[in-house]
């Protein structure tokens, strides 16, 4: 199978973009290259990667993002491949709204599957669609940062890129501890 792929520069590194000529299958980071090309070996078998500029616009969108268009996201087609559940998982993580995130608990309570919360967080390490499907959206139960695989300093970028102060979060955590809430 011929994949196309294209790199961009950003302001927390180059990033990959693979489609398979319809939709973006698989989006990391140049240093996570490795456990990119793994997740496609274990989806599709063999395959090439082709240098291609821009397919299907991608790549136009993803910059988009980076310059501040967070809702441009929201409209890349993607496949993921993966077990129903991963998908179920990643479906209800495209449903995040950027500037927003949800803790792995209650992600798992959204998808019917309240007991679910590390299965969550192993469907999360295996997204082949990085900040498209967001799992960076994805934190811990005391609104701290948890694993991401592009790395923790990505993940407190994006997140900020999108107007989350986890510090006020972490805080008005704490005063909901403190009163009962």
């Amino acid at each position: 199978m011929n994949l196309l792929m294209d790199s961009i520069e950003s302001r927390i590194g180059i990033i990959l973009i693979v489609s398979d000529g319809e939709n973006l299958c698989a989006l990391d980071f140049e240093d996570c290259e490795d456990r990119m090309r793994a997740l496609l070996r274990r989806r599709y078998g063999n395959f090439s990667l082709c240098r291609a500029n821009d397919p299907q616009g991608l790549s136009s969108r993803i910059r988009a993002y980076f310059e501040g268009d967070h809702g441009v996201l929201d409209k890349i087609l993607v496949s993921t491949g993966g077990t129903a559940f991963q998908r179920q998982v990643w479906n209800a993580l495209r449903a995040i709204p950027a500037g927003s995130t949800i803790s792995y608990g209650t992600l798992a309570e959204r998808i019917g599957k309240p007991n679910a919360g590390r299965a969550v967080g192993l469907a999360n390490s295996l997204n082949p669609v990085a900040i498209v499907v967001p799992c960076h959206r994805v934190i811990g139960a005391r609104a701290t940062l948890t694993g991401y695989a592009g790395g923790l300093q990505r993940k407190r970028w994006l997140l900020a890129h999108e107007g989350v102060d986890l510090r006020k979060r972490q805080q008005h955590r704490l005063r909901s501890e403190r009163v009962g809430l």
